[in-house]
C-alpha cells in the first residue's frame, strides 16, 4: 500500500511501475473538494441510516453530495455559498443572478477597463427571482462580474427531512440488487419526468413543494 497526499482536487490519473515481479498498471481516482455543499451532516445521516461504525463513511459521504444536488436542482441553493457571475449585456435595466434565493449581493464590477462599477447601497436585489436593478431607474452597462451570496441561513425543518428521506431510497441500492423502482410503497416516484428520474420519492417531493423554485427561476 503507498500513501500519496493530493493538493487539488478532481480527477487524478496514476500509473504504477514495478520491478519486482516486472509489472505495471494505470488507475485513477477522484478528490472531492474540501468542503463540498452538504445539507447533511455525516452524524445525521449516519443516525438516519442506523449506521454505529466507520465502515462505510465515505460512502455516505457520496450520496449526502450527491442528495445535496439533486435537492438544489430543484430548491435552488440550500448551503451558503459565494457565487461569482459575468454578466455580459451591454446596456440592460436589470440583470438576472442565476443562484437563488440570494442573501447578499456583495458587488458588481466592470470587467472591462473604463467600464462601471456599481455600489451595492445604490442596488436593489430581489433574493427569491435574483433580479438587480438600479434605485434610480438607471441602466446596468456590463460586461460585469457579480459576486453575491446565495442559499438559506436557516434550512427549513422539510428540506432536512426530505434530504434524509432521498438518502435512505437511494442507500437501499445497497442492500440488495436492482434499483429504486417505480411503484414500491413508501418510495415511490411518478415524477421522474423532473430529471431526476428514480432518484427523489414522492414524499420527499411533497416536503419539498413550497420549497422548489418558481417557474422559469433558477
Amino acid at each position: 500500500m503507498v500513501d500519496y497526499v493530493t493538493t487539488q482536487a478532481g480527477r487524478h490519473s496514476v500509473r504504477w511501475v514495478f520491478t519486482t515481479p516486472a509489472n505495471a498498471y494505470t488507475d485513477s481516482f477522484d478528490v472531492r473538494e474540501a468542503a463540498p455543499p452538504a445539507i447533511l451532516s455525516l452524524a445525521d445521516a449516519k443516525k438516519h441510516l442506523n449506521k454505529t461504525t466507520t465502515t462505510d463513511d465515505d460512502e455516505i459521504r457520496g450520496w449526502v453530495e450527491s442528495v445535496t444536488a439533486g435537492i438544489e436542482g430543484l430548491c435552488g441553493p440550500v448551503v451558503v455559498r459565494t457565487v461569482v457571475e459575468r454578466h455580459d449585456d451591454r446596456r440592460v435595466p436589470v440583470i438576472c443572478l442565476r443562484q437563488t434565493p440570494i442573501l447578499s449581493l456583495t458587488s458588481v464590477v466592470a470587467i472591462l477597463t473604463g467600464g462601471t462599477t456599481y455600489t451595492v447601497g445604490d442596488l436593489d436585489v430581489d433574493s427569491t427571482t435574483g433580479v438587480v436593478q438600479r434605485l434610480d431607474g438607471g441602466s446596468l452597462t456590463g460586461p460585469l462580474r457579480v459576486t453575491y451570496t446565495a442559499g438559506r441561513r436557516i434550512v427549513p425543518a422539510a428540506i432536512t427531512s426530505a434530504a434524509k428521506i432521498i438518502l435512505q431510497h437511494l442507500w437501499r441500492t445497497q442492500q440488495g440488487p436492482g434499483r429504486p423502482q417505480l411503484g414500491v410503497g413508501d418510495f415511490d416516484v411518478t415524477e421522474p419526468a423532473a430529471g431526476f428520474g428514480y432518484a427523489i420519492p414522492n414524499r420527499a417531493l411533497q416536503l419539498l413543494e413550497p420549497h422548489r423554485l418558481p417557474p422559469g427561476v433558477g
